[in-house]
């Protein structure tokens, strides 16, 4: 026997022993990565290419909204089917059908398809991205759920760092026509094999119990999931709450984001822009992981009102910042941010109401946000053109943010009797 057989072999044992709950993480972790960084991040790439070679920018200036509200329509459908259906296969499909939706990139020659196929990749975005991945998530954890949650979602960031910049080369040295194909297999490739081979819907389906606690003895039979019923928790004070706190978050948080480039480059130049972006990315999967440790020892309550204050802090930063240091530092404030802010919607909604119908709550509340995203990048515009500058632009939004830090803190309680 080799000395490097003991090792394997305890090294296959601790595999074996391993949770399977972390392997679901590992594979949302791929899925999330490629839907940001084909999807969302790809975005602004795909529009600034139409624009350069096909349409005048006034003609599409609607697309990016219409994408942001269909895959919040989108949500709400998944919501339910994921609670009707092996939720592996509505992600596997939805990535299928997302992928064969790129290979017309090429094809499209007018305004209306160019809007169509927003509204459409938008739809089958939702069906394997956030509601689905949040979902198996909180499934297959409760004591840990911050912290799977973390590693899962911190996926996002990656697809903005990783894929949005190879989508981009591609484009600008093969054309688009070829771009989509490439883009379609990537997304194939990033959902489909994960889902299928690796994913599972529940603990329960493979024998197991949530967070791996031990098998139930013979003849003792698990109940249904715990949780709030759809129709009793989106009337809840805690639930309109949240959505609404939500809505002047993610309004802020992507206003900001779509405009953090522009306003580096006014302030400094393009090649501090590009650095600035890259610092606020790594500082959110930094504060997202980091966050996630954290929650299990704070209050989640206390958690959220603290860096919604912090994001409202990091944007008044941004607002008044000049040169390379403050425009880097304002980056890493608000970056710390970006990642816990997203991460903290599913993780409070799970806490308040359960699993019962956690698709559909969730999908809800993301639905009404969409509304905060789409308006957003135009806010942070409208300001910039009437008052002449970035600042006001962002102590508005600061603002936005201060508002969903007010709206929350009166939310009430994340349980009945917690304090």
């Amino acid at each position: 026997m080799t000395q490097t057989q003991p090792v394997l072999a305890r090294l296959a044992t601790q595999l074996r022993e391993t949770y399977y709950g972390w392997w679901v993480v590992a594979a949302i972790f791929v899925t999330m990565t490629t839907t940001s960084g084909v999807g969302f991040y790809n975005l602004s790439v795909l529009l600034g290419a139409f624009t350069e070679t096909r349409f005048d920018v006034a003609e599409v200036s609607g697309a990016t909204s219409l994408y942001f509200l269909a895959s919040g329509f989108g949500g709400m459908v998944f919501g339910r089917l994921i609670e009707r259906f092996n939720i592996r296969y509505v992600m596997a499909l939805s990535g299928l059908l997302g992928a064969l939706v790129f290979l017309f990139v090429g094809a499209i020659t007018a305004v209306w398809q160019l809007y169509l196929f927003y509204a459409v990749f938008g739809v089958l975005y939702s069906g394997c991205a956030l509601v689905p991945g949040t979902t198996l998530v909180a499934r297959w954890f409760a004591r840990r759920r911050a912290v799977a949650l973390s590693i899962a979602s911190t996926g996002l960031s990656i697809g903005g760092i990783v894929v949005a910049p190879l989508s981009a080369w591609i484009i600008q040295t093969q054309g688009l026509a070829t771009a989509g194909y490439w883009l379609a297999l990537i997304l194939f490739i990033g959902v489909v094999p994960a889902a299928l081979l690796v994913l599972r819907p529940s603990p329960q389906s493979m024998g197991l119990r949530i967070d791996g606690d031990p098998p139930l003895a013979d003849g003792e039979e698990e109940g249904p999931p715990d949780g709030v019923p759809y129709a009793e928790a989106v009337r809840s004070r805690f639930f309109i709450g949240v959505t609404v706190a939500y809505v002047f978050a993610m309004m802020a948080q992507v206003g900001a984001l779509s405009h953090q480039f522009r306003l580096v480059s006014e302030r400094e130049d393009a090649a501090m822009a590009a650095l600035a972006v890259s610092v606020l990315a790594a500082s959110s999967i930094v504060g997202r992981l980091i966050g996630g440790f954290a929650l299990s020892r704070l209050p989640i309550r206390t958690f959220t009102l603290s860096f919604m204050g912090l994001q409202a802090l990091g944007l008044a930063a941004f607002s008044q910042a000049e040169g390379p240091v403050a425009l880097l530092g304002a980056s890493v404030l608000f970056g710390i941010t970006v990642g816990n802010i997203l991460m903290l919607q599913p993780l409070l909604l799970g806490e308040a109401f359960g699993l019962r119908d956690y698709g559909r709550i969730f999908a809800l509340s993301q639905l009404c946000g969409t509304f905060g995203v789409a308006a957003g990048p135009s806010l942070v515009g409208l300001v910039y053109d009437f008052a002449g500058g970035y600042g006001a632009a962002y102590l508005a939004i600061a603002c936005g943010s201060l508002v969903a830090l007010s709206i929350f803190s009166v939310a009430g309680p994340v349980r009945p009797g917690d304090r």
